[in-house]
């Protein structure tokens, strides 16, 4: 079967347009076939193509792998296309931090001769499971890799946390964060949550600005079912997942968290100047930490 690889860009800029071309023609010279969104098509204009619909879950299909070239908005964007497919993810950072980026934008050419050369590995990432309710009624059925925020709109919210089906505490909020573990580093990390290293198998659950003694961001075993309840008689609020599917939440809803049926698949290269680094690296290169002094373990 011919290796065929699905490629993403956030376009609107010239310079992820151009991006997106070095790498299809660098596949297509490699004799990998090569498919692009419908909606990228126009803008990427390069023959030897086969565009795709962006709404079909089959897009991904067969896909060895999907490139997105991208912040990490693009990259969540796409892991819509390919969980359902099983298709690793392969991120090449155009934005600002790109936490779920593996490549960055200087050394393209680099990341997909490691692509063709099938120089990386697949990791999993968890998933949550995410569903809402009022009055048996479901009002959201849907799931994210990096979190699901309830929030208010305009009042505070007035929320019951529960966790493994026993009331924790009761907080006056602007909102409840429940997050993976690869979620950790984006808002629940703004709102003051742990970041958690992406190997542990975790979830989180961090109050937005809540007024109670005891408001702490909690991390929990992935086997527990997280729970948060906007009380009766109080403001409704709104359901975020990975900032992109928004679903309203009137008072009385309850919304339940659980680890997700399905990962996933983020692409690990191999070879490629600053990829495949400990996440340890990663995290001092993205928030710019300072290190110096540093000396290492004293070896013999």
């Amino acid at each position: 079967m011919k290796r065929t690889v699905l490629v993403a860009v956030h376009t609107g800029r010239d310079a992820a347009v151009e991006s997106a071309r070095l790498v299809i023609n660098r596949l297509v010279d490699a004799g990998i076939a090569v498919r692009v969104l419908e909606s990228e098509y126009g803008e990427i204009g390069c023959a030897g193509v086969e565009a795709v619909p962006g709404d079909d879950p089959g897009a991904a299909k067969d896909a060895e792998v999907m490139i997105v070239l991208g912040g990490d908005g693009s990259l969540l964007r796409a892991a819509e296309l390919a969980r359902p497919a099983g298709t690793p993810l392969l991120g090449v950072n155009l934005g600002h931090v790109g936490f779920l980026a593996e490549a960055e934008v200087d050394d393209l050419a680099g990341a997909v001769d490691a692509v063709v050369a099938g120089r990386y590995d697949v990791e999993e990432r968890m998933t949550i499971d995410v569903l809402a309710r009022q009055n048996g009624k479901i009002l959201a059925d849907t799931w994210a890799l990096n979190e699901a925020s309830v929030e208010k709109q305009e009042r505070m919210l007035e929320v019951v946390a529960e966790i493994d089906g026993r009331p924790l505490s009761r907080w006056g909020c602007d909102g409840v964060i429940c997050a993976t573990p690869t979620g950790s580093t984006a808002y629940a990390f703004s709102a003051g949550g742990p970041v958690v290293w992406p190997e542990v198998e975790a979830l989180l659950t961090v109050p937005i600005s809540a007024h109670a003694l005891f408001a702490r961001p909690l991390v929990v075993s992935p086997r527990s079912t997280l729970a948060v309840e906007i009380l009766p008689d109080t403001p409704g609020g709104v359901l975020w997942c990975d900032g992109r599917r928004r679903f309203e939440l009137p008072s009385g809803t309850r919304v339940e968290v659980r680890r997700g049926a399905e990962p996933v698949r983020l692409a690990r290269l191999h070879g490629v100047e600053d990829t495949g680094a400990p996440f340890t690296d990663r995290l001092v290169a993205k928030f710019e930490l300072p290190v110096q002094g540093w000396r290492g373990r004293v070896r013999p």
